[in-house]
């Protein structure tokens, strides 16, 4: 009896999900309506630990979007020649044009996150992209392109049960990678990056959008109910454009003192 009443609430919970996630994805199609009609160039980067759910995130965005218009980057190893090109080369390729929404999974924060923690870069790399990124960014803004930075933020406990989840489930196969298997061993360090990276390279032009995380459904709804909030379009219902403050908020440093990034 108790474990079908349990049964029967979490059908219940996924049915709320489902209805309220169709709902945002209606709004979501709107958007990009508005975006296509008055030509608009979005960007938006999602980033975060390994396993952080930036994949489930960005596939409730685009599933419903024009194929045409909607573009997921999520570029590989860097070639030979990508690494004696000027840094950002390889990204900027891939920025939107008028009418397109682009989001990358995963972005030129790698040099602040895992190419810092698993030494793939130098030190001065590294500093010169974090003096680079920002007048990298407001040059783009200046130029037409709308940037929104989401932080996926999980916590230890969460990214284990994750990780684990990948290794038994087949249908998670082509998630797993030789940096998964220190993710975690090296959570401390990928913490003093995180932290870095949004105090150094959020400003009031593209604040960095923290995201927890540890409940999936939660976080797509905010995700999108935030986007809604940035992204212009008259015709959206503002009321389905509210995010939950204690799911998604805009980094402040205050956030890290009051313990709400996971540590």
């Amino acid at each position: 009896m108790a474990k079908s009443i349990k049964t029967r609430r979490k059908q219940d919970g996924h049915t709320r999900y489902e209805s309220a996630l169709r709902d945002l994805q209606i709004e979501l199609v709107k958007v990009q309506k508005h975006v296509i009609k008055h030509d608009h160039k979005v960007l938006v980067i999602f980033e975060g630990r390994d396993a952080a759910g930036k994949d489930g995130t960005i596939k409730r965005i685009v599933e419903h979007l024009s194929p045409r218009e909607t573009r997921v980057v999520a570029l590989g190893k860097p070639s030979d020649r990508d690494t004696t090109s000027w840094y950002f080369q390889r990204y900027a390729t891939h920025l939107p044009a008028a009418q397109e929404l682009i989001l990358f999974n995963r972005s030129w924060y790698n040099r602040a996150g895992v190419e810092r923690v698993m030494k793939f870069c130098t030190d001065r790399e590294y500093e010169r992209f974090m003096e680079d990124v920002l007048p990298f960014e407001h040059m783009l803004i200046g130029s037409g392109i709308q940037i929104m930075k989401y932080y996926l933020d999980i916590t230890k406990k969460e990214q284990k049960r994750r990780l684990k989840d990948r290794r038994h489930d087949p249908l998670k196969q082509w998630k797993t990678s030789a940096i998964d298997e220190v993710a975690v061993k090296h959570w401390d360090d990928y913490t003093e990056a995180r932290d870095e990276m949004l105090a150094r390279t959020s400003s009031p032009l593209s604040p960095w959008i923290v995201v927890r995380a540890d409940d999936k459904h939660l976080a797509h709804l905010n995700v999108i109910r935030d986007m809604l909030t940035r992204l212009e379009c008259p015709q959206t219902d503002k009321h389905l454009a509210v995010p939950d403050l204690g799911v998604v908020f805009p980094y402040d440093e205050t956030h890290a003192q009051a313990g709400l990034l996971a540590k």
